[in-house]
């Protein structure tokens, strides 16, 4: 690397790129790290304006919410400056020549608030905020363009080049990551990129999408439901579905009345030069989801943009050689679900303790960064199976929405206790994680889709399976019930959630879920087939193998109290009446 007419500064961190994963990033070592010494690099000014900063992923889901509002402080602040999320909507059209109205849909709605509340966001606003609280708390940051890195490998010190006006300037630190997004500043440089659908599981999907300010949501939904759910329509994250696509509406301002709305598309079925234009976008909003359209015709467009490929992943997320890759920069895959921040949130805990461990020179810090490494991987891994077969299957209501039943069973049962216990941090747990979560995306899952495309080629009726009512499985089932009591008794610190109370009772409904869908589906065959009994008696192993981890875990955390801030509030509270007393005494 060319270091000539350059200054220099050192730093145990320098973080390229200032979007959500870069602030979050950089707010999560400040708050972990004492001391640490954190630059961020980004060509944007940080009073860039929200008008011209269009953002994908605005909608977050319970991991990312936790993660902002616990790990990163910010719950006041999203309460203040964003917008409240009621759940998730699913609109399929009744007859896709009439969509006039929501009334011209099936629907799957948020019929209550879930038990962990989420926000939408304005990611510009956000990033820009964010970026202020972390300068105030110490960060460093350079607005200027990256021309080059140098990663050393091993321990050694990294370079970041930076060209800022007319000057070069060169930060070295033990830690180097990229956040840069679809950048890939390092992804290029060390071919640690992987495009294309034989890479990504068979997906090859676009995505258009534009902001709109001023509408009228009475079009969409006047609020008035007296017989009606629980919860706002309008303030959700609301999808409606077609054949080979999905579009997102989200509010991201409620003082401007302003909505994303956005869709993503597959290629085999919707080539790119259907929707490369916000003409043409408004177009197939016209002919396939007319309502949307209505909706943004009340209102004043922003902006427009359009990514013809959205999809890929890398090879390394957290390399020996301490560099990082987070964010879009790492992976992105599909927007349905907002899985997007939830990724991120895993990786940002997994980066901080890594750094944190190798700064502080501890002996398990490599051993740690592999089993992160592999954690995320798998992870992300496991997202993206979520989109296999998407083209054929999202605009078939029925097909679709036992899918998303299925799908939610594991988000509600195995994915949020495993993070508010943090044992996605634990390396015992996650090296039998990633052992489940790679055989099922090429065991259970890949079967499944299989199966779901077999019921959309001979348009099979199995009904509209509802993700949020209890009325569906066996015992009063909901994919939104927990079964440790971890909100109920505060159990936020690591490890004191019983994660594996929440895999026993979800490896069992899901086996229950998968024998109804057989018959369903397929009858008595489906049921007998040996591959279908080897999978559900597969589940219902696992869910013994987790009823055992739970009954040892209670044991070995018998003497620790579920919360160790309400157990201190109850120690310091037996003092109460003597306090009284004391009082008393001095009238």
């Amino acid at each position: 690397m060319d270091t000539s007419l350059t200054q220099s500064h050192e730093y145990d961190v320098v973080i390229m790129g200032a979007g959500f994963a870069g602030v979050c990033q950089a707010r999560h070592l400040l708050l972990t790290i004492p001391n640490i010494k954190v630059a961020i690099v980004d060509p944007r000014s940080p009073e860039r304006s929200e008008e011209k900063d269009l953002k994908i992923g605005e909608s977050l889901i319970e991991v990312a919410a936790l993660f902002l509002c616990k790990e990163l402080g910010l719950h006041d602040y999203l309460i203040e400056n964003h917008t409240p999320k009621s759940g998730l909507n699913f609109h399929w059209s009744k007859n896709p020549a009439c969509t006039q109205r929501l009334e011209d849909y099936y629907h799957v709605w948020a019929n209550r608030q879930t038990p962990i509340s989420s926000f939408h966001i304005n990611r510009a606003k956000f990033e820009q905020d964010v970026l202020r609280m972390n300068k105030d708390m110490g960060a460093v940051f350079y607005n200027g363009r990256v021309v080059d890195t140098e990663l050393t490998p091993g321990d050694a010190v990294k370079s970041v080049k930076v060209k800022r006006g007319d000057e070069y300037i060169m930060l070295h630190a033990n830690h180097i990551i990229d956040a840069a997004g679809r950048k890939f500043l390092i992804g290029r440089k060390t071919d640690n990129l992987l495009f294309g659908s034989e890479n990504l599981l068979g997906l090859n999907n676009g995505s258009a999408w534009l902001r709109v300010k001023n509408v009228d949501r009475t079009i969409f939904q006047d609020g008035y439901k007296p017989l009606g759910t629980f919860s706002s329509p309008y303030y959700a994250t609301n999808h409606f579905f077609g054949h080979g696509h999905w579009l997102w509406m989200i509010p991201i301002d409620r003082h401007s009345m302003e909505l994303s709305i956005g869709v993503v598309h597959h290629h085999n079925v919707i080539p790119s030069e259907n929707l490369d234009s916000q003409g043409k976008f408004k177009s197939f909003l016209k002919a396939n989801h007319s309502v949307l359209d209505r909706v943004i015709d009340s209102g004043n467009i922003v902006d427009f943009h359009y990514w013809p490929k959205l999809a890929h992943r890398s090879k390394v997320l957290f390399s020996p050689d301490n560099w990082y890759v987070i964010g879009d920069a790492a992976h992105i895959f599909d927007a349905f679900y907002s899985y997007g921040t939830t990724m991120i949130a895993f990786a940002i805990e997994g980066v901080t303790e890594i750094v944190r461990a190798k700064l502080a020179i501890e002996a398990d810090a490599e051993q740690k960064r592999s089993a992160y490494n592999d954690f995320n991987q798998a992870y992300a891994r496991s997202v993206n199976c979520l989109y296999r077969g998407h083209e054929k299957q999202l605009g078939h209501a029925s097909v679709m929405s036992w899918r998303i039943y299925f799908e939610y069973m594991w988000w509600f049962g195995v994915h949020i206790p495993m993070y508010i216990g943090k044992w996605h941090l634990n390396l015992q747990f996650i090296s039998q994680y990633v052992k489940i979560a790679n055989s099922n995306v090429d065991g259970l899952f890949a079967d499944l889709c299989k199966q779901f495309d077999q019921l959309v080629e001979r348009d099979a009726n199995l009904g509209l399976m509802d993700c949020y009512r209890a009325d569906q499985l066996v015992g009063g089932y909901t994919t939104l019930k927990h079964f440790d009591d971890f909100l109920e008794n505060t159990k936020f610190e690591p490890r004191r959630c019983n994660v594996f109370a929440s895999m026993k009772q979800a490896y069992f409904y899901i086996a229950v879920w998968y024998i109804v869908f057989q018959w369903k589906g397929f009858g008595i065959a489906g049921i007998l087939a040996p591959k279908h009994i080897y999978y559900m008696c597969r589940m219902l192993v696992l869910s013994g193998k987790a009823a055992i981890a739970e009954l040892i875990y209670k044991f070995k955390i018998r003497k620790l109290p579920d919360s160790s801030q309400i157990e201190k509030m109850r120690q310091e509270f037996k003092t109460y009446r003597t306090h009284l007393i004391s009082l008393r005494s001095l009238e």
